[in-house]
C-alpha cells in the first residue's frame, strides 16, 4: 500500500495536470493573418538619426483571415539591449496612405499598457475583443520611449508608416507625421481562429516580398493568393504571411539571414503554420556568377548544397507537420546584374529539376513553366516581365497569386494526390 503522502502527491499531481489541460482547452487557437521577416534595417532603412526617442510609429498591415480577437507580437530579435514600449494601440486604418484611424482599442501586455522587450526577445500583446474582415487594413501605433538598437523591422513593407514626436497612439489621427515605408519592431497579427482555419507562410527573397510594388497597392503575388483564399468559403479562415526577404539566398547571409538561418523563426515558430511556400535560389545562383566566371565545379557544388538545403528545410518542416512547397526559380536571362551564362542557366535547370523531381516536396508550383518566354525559356516572358529581366512586373506577380491550387489547402487535397 502506498504511503499517505505519496498517494496525496499523486492526486495532486493528476488535479493539476487536469485543471492545466483544462486550462489550455479553454485558449483561443491561434493563426497568424499577417506577418513579415525580420531583419536589422541599415542605411537609408534605418529609422532616422532624430527620431531617437520618444515618438509614435503608426503602421499599417493588411490582415488576411479576420475575426473577433486578435494580438501582436512585437519584436526586438536584433537589439542588443531591451527595448521599452511606452504604449500601443490596434485599430481599423481609415484609409491606408494616410494616419487616420477609426475604431480601436489599446493593447496591453501582462494586463499593462507598457513593457519591455529583452534583447533579441519577441514579446506578445494580450488578446485584444475586435472584429476585423478579412482583407482588413489594421494600424499599430507603438509609443517608443527609446528606439531599439540595433534596430529590428522589415524594409519592403510596400506601405507607408507614420512617424511623430510624442505619445499619440490612441488619437484619430497624426497630424504633422513624416512618413516611411518601412515597418519597424511589429512580426505579427494573430488572429483566433477555428479548429479547420491555419497559415501558409510564403518564404523567399524579393519576388515574394514584391519588389517594385507601389505603396498601398497590395499586389504582391501573395496578396493575389490571399485575396483568393478568403473570396472561397473553404479557405477564408486561411492566413496568409509573407516572409520574403529582398536578396535573400538559401545558403549566405545578404541584406538579411540567409534562408537556413531564418526558416525557423520565419515558419515553424508562427502560430498555426500549416504550409510554407518556398521560392528561393535565384540569388544564390546569380552571386555565384556577379562578379567573376565561376568553375563547372563551383556551379556543381552550389546545385549540390542548394538541394541538400531543400532537404534539410522539407525535414524540419515535416518534424512539426508542416507542408513544404517547392516553387521552381524563374528565369533571369539578360539581367545586366547577374548577366547569367549558359552555365548558370544549366545549373537553375538542375535545381529546377530536383525540385520538380525529387519528391522532396509535398507539391510543386512551377513558377518557371507559369512565367517563362516560350520562345527564350531562359527570360520572363516580356508581358510578365518588370524591365530588369529579373523581377515581375504587376501582370507577372498577379499571374503568381492566380496561378496557385487552392486545393492544396484544402482536405481534398492530401501528400499523396496529384495537387500542382
Amino acid at each position: 500500500m502506498a504511503a499517505p503522502w505519496k498517494a496525496a502527491i499523486a492526486t495532486a499531481a493528476l488535479l493539476f495536470a487536469s485543471g492545466a489541460a483544462e486550462a489550455r482547452s479553454n485558449e483561443p487557437r491561434w493563426i497568424a493573418s499577417w506577418g513579415s521577416a525580420q531583419m536589422v534595417p541599415e542605411g537609408e532603412n534605418a529609422l532616422p538619426a532624430d527620431a531617437a526617442s520618444a515618438i509614435t510609429l503608426r503602421q499599417v498591415v493588411r490582415i488576411s483571415a479576420g475575426g473577433t480577437q486578435f494580438r501582436v507580437r512585437l519584436s526586438n530579435r536584433f537589439g542588443t539591449r531591451p527595448l521599452p514600449i511606452g504604449a500601443a494601440h490596434l485599430a481599423a486604418a481609415a484609409k491606408p496612405g494616410t494616419p487616420a484611424i477609426g475604431a480601436g482599442a489599446p493593447l496591453t501586455f501582462a494586463g499593462r499598457r507598457d513593457a519591455v522587450i529583452p534583447a533579441g526577445a519577441e514579446l506578445y500583446s494580450d488578446p485584444v475583443a475586435l472584429s476585423f474582415a478579412p482583407g482588413a487594413d489594421l494600424a499599430i501605433s507603438l509609443y517608443l520611449p527609446e528606439t531599439p538598437k540595433p534596430q529590428t523591422g522589415h524594409p519592403g513593407a510596400r506601405a507607408t508608416s507614420f512617424l511623430l514626436s510624442g505619445n499619440h497612439v490612441a488619437e484619430p489621427d497624426l497630424p504633422g507625421a513624416r512618413t516611411t515605408t518601412r515597418w519597424y519592431v511589429i512580426a505579427d497579427v494573430e488572429v483566433a481562429a477555428p479548429a479547420n482555419a491555419g497559415t501558409v507562410v510564403a518564404i523567399g527573397d524579393s519576388i515574394t516580398d514584391g519588389y517594385g510594388v507601389m505603396p498601398e497597392r497590395n499586389t504582391r503575388w501573395t496578396d493575389v493568393f490571399a485575396q483568393r483564399l478568403r473570396s472561397q468559403p473553404a479557405t477564408r479562415n486561411i492566413g496568409v504571411v509573407n516572409a520574403g526577404i529582398g536578396g535573400n539566398r538559401v545558403l549566405l547571409d545578404g541584406l538579411g539571414p540567409n534562408l537556413m538561418a531564418r526558416f525557423d523563426r520565419d515558419v515553424i515558430a508562427r502560430s498555426g503554420v500549416r504550409w510554407a511556400i518556398v521560392l528561393e535560389g535565384i540569388n544564390d545562383l546569380g552571386t555565384l556568377t556577379r562578379d567573376a566566371p565561376a568553375t563547372p565545379e563551383q556551379h556543381q557544388a552550389l546545385v549540390q548544397q542548394v538541394t541538400a538545403a531543400f532537404r534539410e528545410l522539407a525535414a524540419r518542416a515535416h518534424a512539426h507537420g508542416i507542408k513544404l512547397i517547392g516553387g521552381t526559380v524563374m528565369p533571369f536571362g539578360g539581367n545586366s546584374y547577374y548577366h547569367p551564362a549558359p552555365e548558370l542557366e544549366a545549373a537553375r535547370q538542375a535545381i529546377n529539376s530536383f525540385i520538380r523531381t525529387s519528391g522532396t516536396f509535398d507539391a510543386v508550383i512551377d513558377f518557371d513553366q507559369l512565367m517563362r518566354d516560350p520562345a527564350h525559356p531562359d527570360r520572363l516572358a516580356p508581358a510578365l516581365d518588370s524591365g530588369d529581366h529579373l523581377h515581375p512586373s504587376e501582370a507577372g506577380y498577379r499571374k503568381m497569386g492566380e496561378a496557385i491550387p487552392l486545393n492544396l489547402f484544402t482536405q481534398s487535397c492530401r501528400p499523396a494526390s496529384n495537387c500542382n
